[in-house]
């Protein structure tokens, strides 16, 4: 974990909440890893080499051998609360051998053992144990003996917890272990913090509060099977229904069918991470957003909120809606220099710059969010209750520019960032055109600044040299160009959907996107696994650095769509196919970052050990990946939908189903030949041009 920022923070937010992105969570009740004290670094427990099942609010996190030991993170945890840190199960008077552990989807995840319950098995086990575990706080045991004789089998689980919140245990600030009492059909613990059950079916033989164990004799015929179900809750609480079940998720459950067999299981996971990590907000429950990632981050961070829900479009635009209604309630009202920002925390920014405003970012992601997903099928009436919280928003750009051209981040006196410019002058194309399309005033001067905008940007932000010249990542407060290239340069690319299919301009001319092409696919930049997050030549590289050169999912994908758009074929298949290199190595479950080691031959990528994962930029980046190759491109208001699909075809016939524009199912498919056709749409939508 990098040292945590000890800057000011931005945007309301209190002091508490400052931390480096990506580890704690802004706001949200559900698993907020604050930071240490300051002078004192503390690891985090490694989050790699665990099996973690989300289905938020519930969370478990499992060792690879099964066995909850409390050790770390493990436990099954609710809201933040960790119900039970120990589940320790024996057979006849051993723990089973671990053989597989490996997770059934984002939940549940599946242990296998086995044990060798007769001497006259010989070598071979003759039991096999099975643990199913769900993020719900459900546990199935079953036992398949494959005994030629009857068994019966001792089997006994020892249960214990500390009660203690994620953010505790994380730092290693979790409490002893509470005394156990014997309630119903399993054991109780009680605290401060609250209270938990565990209750097991069939009810145990013998319950031992004292050491916290529950004891069944089990007889299993041969070939026969035995089962045991634990349920860990809190008192009088069923069990934690997940936000994002089939039933009420606003995520299209799309598929993909592809000559490369990686396309399919990558948009099937990536869907199902997104549904594992919604949450409702507390207050209007039918608004949906997604939590920043499991498990450090299972909370609202507004600028990751909009990023996510922005790619996901393709699956619909109840998300982006339930996100935007549930940030423009925090939304800053009163008169001041604040006024229409979006709350955000600062967050560490890499080596070369200081902490940046999370909520500079998402009030710029506001505008365009909800531009796009009018675009996409948002109805007119949502769109329109939004709008006043978009001029806001816009209103808030103007206001910081009145002295100049640049939005300072953080401000006053922070940094001028490239990224940062690039979002304002998305926010403010895309906002002038929902402004216009809503006869609100201000559309014209948000036109005339984002050009005045491109015009100084591209003299003060291109640093000349024998190469061809490099975008610099900033401007510092004494105007210096800061010359450092890393993946946030793919900010750049990223131009947002204006009407008739058409995309808005970029802050580059022609030829200077060209050499910023070249460089995104150059081996500095380029791991073979995605893009680098800072360049190999430059200083402070690290391939760990989450800022500092490892490869960040979101900005690779990013990078990828822009590539595409801007007719770079070539860059963009090769960042796409280490991107999907990558995910089959992290069984398609992709980080949201991971080490920037170079590409080798039969070697994998290098797992981030304090990397989210799930997480919900990378989940949705995996959407905007493959959606990215039939260029859809749609115009709902006008009834039409466009398609420019990358012609470098790098994947070779990809069909995509389930998505939906203008609330209705749309497919299409892309040829071998990169020829795009439409193959379900709603009915009135037309194919643009």
């Amino acid at each position: 974990m990098p040292p945590p920022s000890s800057s000011a923070h931005d945007g309301g937010h209190p002091p508490h909440q400052r931390h480096p992105e990506p580890r704690a969570a802004a706001g949200g009740p559900f698993g907020t890893v604050p930071a240490p004290p300051r002078g004192r670094v503390r690891d985090l427990p490694p989050a790699h080499t665990v099996l973690i099942c989300v289905a938020l609010p519930g969370l478990v996190v499992s060792a690879e051998h099964g066995q909850l030991n409390g050790h770390g993170l493990e436990g099954f945890y609710r809201s933040g609360r960790r119900l039970l840190a120990r589940c320790r199960l024996r057979v006849a008077g051993r723990e089973p051998l671990a053989v597989q552990a490996r997770m059934l989807a984002a939940d549940p995840g599946r242990f296998v053992g086995t044990v060798r319950a007769s001497p006259a098995a010989g070598p071979d086990p003759d039991v096999v144990v099975e643990r199913v575990r769900h993020a719900d706080g459900t546990e199935r045991i079953t036992l398949h003996s494959s005994s030629s004789r009857p068994l019966r089998l001792p089997v006994e689980i020892a249960l214990g917890t500390d009660l203690a919140d994620l953010g505790a245990v994380a730092l290693g600030g979790a409490g002893p272990e509470l005394p156990a009492s014997v309630h119903d059909a399993g054991l109780r613990w009680s605290g401060p913090q609250g209270d938990a059950t565990v209750t097991a079916d069939p009810p145990p033989a013998d319950a031992l509060a004292s050491a916290g164990l529950l004891r069944w004799e089990l007889e299993l015929p041969p070939g026969g099977t035995r089962s045991v179900e634990l349920r860990v809750r809190t008192a009088g609480a069923g069990p934690a229904r997940a936000v994002g079940h089939a039933a009420t998720s606003p995520l299209a459950r799309a598929h993909a069918r592809s000559d490369d067999s990686r396309a399919a299981p990558l948009l099937r996971t990536s869907v199902e991470d997104l549904q594992a990590l919604l949450l409702r907000d507390p207050a209007h429950p039918a608004d949906l957003h997604l939590a920043a990632g499991a498990p450090w981050r299972c909370g609202l961070a507004p600028a990751e909120a909009l990023a996510a829900a922005r790619m996901a479009l393709p699956l619909g635009t109840r998300l982006a809606a339930g996100t935007l209604r549930t940030l423009a309630r925090t939304q800053v009202r009163a008169a001041g220099p604040r006024s229409g920002m979006i709350p955000g925390p600062r967050r560490d920014a890499g080596p070369h710059l200081p902490p940046g405003c999370t909520g500079t970012e998402a009030t710029l992601l506001f505008p365009a969010l909800l531009a796009e997903a009018w675009r996409w099928g948002l109805p007119e009436q949502e769109t329109a209750e939004l709008l006043p919280a978009a001029e806001a928003c816009l209103r808030w750009l103007r206001t910081t520019v009145a002295d100049g051209c640049y939005v300072p981040d953080p401000q006053p006196g922070g940094p001028v960032r490239a990224e940062t410019q690039a979002h304002a002058h998305r926010a403010a194309l895309l906002g002038a055109d929902l402004l216009d399309a809503y006869d609100r005033p201000g559309g014209a001067a948000l036109r005339q600044w984002a050009g005045e905008l491109r015009g100084v940007f591209r003299e003060d932000f291109w640093i000349e040299d024998r190469g061809g010249g490099r975008p610099a990542s900033a401007r510092a407060p004494d105007g210096r160009p800061v010359p450092y290239l890393g993946g946030a340069a793919a900010h750049l690319l990223d131009t947002g959907l204006l009407g008739s299919g058409a995309l808005a301009p970029g802050l580059l001319d022609k030829v200077r996107t060209e050499q910023l092409a070249r460089l995104l696919g150059s081996p500095a930049l380029d791991s073979g696994w995605g893009l680098r997050s800072l360049g190999t030549k430059e200083a402070a590289y690290n391939p760990f650095g989450h800022r500092g050169g490892a490869v960040r999912v979101e900005e690779t994908a990013l990078a990828v769509a822009g590539l595409v758009a801007a007719g770079y074929d070539r860059e963009a298949g090769s960042l796409l196919l280490g991107t999907l290199a990558a995910a089959e190595a992290f069984g398609y479950r992709l980080p949201e970052m991971y080490a920037g080691e170079q590409r080798t031959e039969g070697a994998a990528p290098l797992p981030h050990p304090a990397a989210c994962r799930p997480a919900a930029t990378a989940a949705a980046a995996g959407v905007l990946l493959l959606t990215t190759l039939a260029g859809i491109r749609p115009d709902v208001p006008a009834g039409t939908v466009t398609l420019c699909p990358a012609r470098g075809v790098p994947l070779g016939e990809i069909g995509l189903t389930g998505l939906r524009v203008a609330g209705a199912p749309f497919s299409v498919r892309v040829s071998r030949l990169g020829v795009a056709l439409v193959e379900e749409a709603a009915d009135g939508l037309q194919l643009g041009r």
